[in-house]
């Protein structure tokens, strides 16, 4: 039996890992790098500076907790020995992939050369629904596993491309590597969602805050906790955590209220879901995706292409 070392993305699909009783190490990815500000190379003092700055401010995340909970796994895949294969557990969304292809290149960067294998989360014969990884029950993440994706040497270098993109300013490269074939089934959807993270060249809201709005639109929500709830549950590929969703609610709070027991659009909030204004101006803030500024870009959602300001 080869020795396994597992890279898991976050506690429940690592504990889910450990109850299937496969052998080898786990390694638990517990970053959001799809969210504030990157760099090529993880775990660097500039790395370090600007991660905890990012998440303290808006998630209340502290340095000590981030010490414990990223820096000393990143450690322990830097220093991986008595190993003979290296699985990667990676959700399907945009979230899942980015701390991913981050974990690919840090593996390159350390000069592994060992097989390398993804386990992610897709409908596979015999199942009746597609669900994510960390749903499954553990005979469905057993035969995820035993159907492992080996990933190439081509696999990993267009990952730690990807990864390198991401971490500069021009998003532009990211949008040329979308029909890239490889082995990795949900990337090229990743990146287009990436891409619609800019804000929308007609209305200043990104794809997933409006699609935000389309909800409150189109279904009878009843209070706030239910628009968290359908904004998490209808968001596609984007694959955003229970508090990153509350943090765009609060964001868009101008665009809806709760009136009669419904949430419902306010005017602001009708004049950007039919585009007969533009809050670009409104919405502007200093997010970053990586190494670029979210309000540096425009996407045009007619074209599909991002537009430089």
């Amino acid at each position: 039996m080869p020795r396994q070392l597992h890279i898991a993305n976050g506690n429940i699909l690592a504990e889910n890992i450990s109850e299937l009783g496969i052998e080898g190490d786990i390694v638990i990815w517990r970053e959001m790098l799809c969210e504030g500000p990157t760099t090529y190379e993880l775990g660097t003092p500039e790395f370090i500076k600007l991660r905890t700055t990012f998440l303290k401010r808006f998630y209340q995340i502290n340095p000590e907790d981030y010490e414990e909970k990223f820096l000393q796994q990143l450690q322990k895949l830097d220093a991986i020995k008595d190993t003979d294969e290296i699985i990667l557990w990676f959700e399907f969304d945009l979230f899942s992939h980015i701390n991913m292809i981050a974990a690919i290149s840090r593996l390159l960067e350390n000069k592994v050369d060992l097989p390398v294998y993804l386990v992610c989360s897709k409908k596979l014969k015999g199942e009746k629904e597609f669900q994510p990884l960390s749903q499954l029950s553990l005979k469905h993440l057993k035969n995820h596993f035993d159907q492992k994706i080996h990933l190439d040497q081509d696999d990993l270098e267009m990952a730690n491309l990807i990864w390198q993109y991401y971490n500069e300013e021009n998003p532009l490269k990211l949008k040329s590597l979308i029909r890239q074939k490889s082995n990795f089934e949900y990337l090229s959807s990743c990146i287009r969602t990436h891409i619609e993270r800019f804000p929308n060249s007609r209305t200043g809201l990104n794809t997933i805050e409006a699609n935000i709005l389309r909800l409150i639109k189109e279904n009878n929500i009843t209070s706030l906790n239910q628009l968290l709830g359908y904004s998490i549950q209808y968001q596609g590929y984007f694959g955003y955590g229970e508090r990153q969703i509350q943090r765009l609610l609060d964001k868009l709070k101008k665009f809806y209220t709760l009136k009669n027991e419904r949430i419902i659009l306010t005017e602001e909030g009708e004049e950007a879901f039919i585009g007969s204004r533009n809050f670009y101006q409104n919405l502007k803030n200093k997010d970053s995706f990586g190494g670029v500024k979210m309000y540096d870009f425009l996407y045009d959602s007619e074209s599909h292409n991002i537009l430089k300001l």
